[in-house]
């Protein structure tokens, strides 16, 4: 087992890491790459298990995003609510927009993440190599 290789599927979500091997990188670039941040590659580099099961997979994934994007509205609002003695509207506006632009990329790549470890069919195997075909 390598350094890189994490036991914890919980860890391994959070470090955006293959569902399989808890090795590879979902995410082919940096989440700053603004126009390349959502790229994939279509396997594993370390294991070769395919990122997408089936065509549009990852469609099912809006949804989770959308939660993220509540959820992301409804923190902001309390949070201005109370620590600033509910500002004007205008305030609720700005606020919740410019947190959810900078947040985009990461809102997507963790919504990915869930998708494929959730619905993609893909468990951890810590001997991976041994069962290679």
């Amino acid at each position: 087992m390598s350094p890189e290789t994490l036991d914890s599927t919980a860890l391994a979500l959070l470090s955006l890491r293959c569902p399989r091997c808890h090795q590879g990188s979902l995410f082919s670039y940096s989440a700053l790459n603004i126009s390349k941040f959502a790229l994939m590659p279509e396997k594993c580099p370390d294991c070769g298990q395919t990122f997408e099961p089936e065509p549009g997979f990852y469609f099912g994934s809006m949804y989770i995003t959308f939660a993220f994007n509540v959820a992301t509205v409804l923190v902001i609002g309390v949070l201005l609510y109370y620590l600033f003695n509910n500002p004007d509207t205008w305030v609720y506006v700005v606020v919740v927009t410019v947190v959810t632009l900078l947040s985009t990329p990461l809102i997507l790549r963790y919504s990915r993440a869930l998708m494929l470890y959730l619905f993609g069919g893909a468990q951890y195997n810590a001997n991976w190599r041994t069962h290679r075909r």
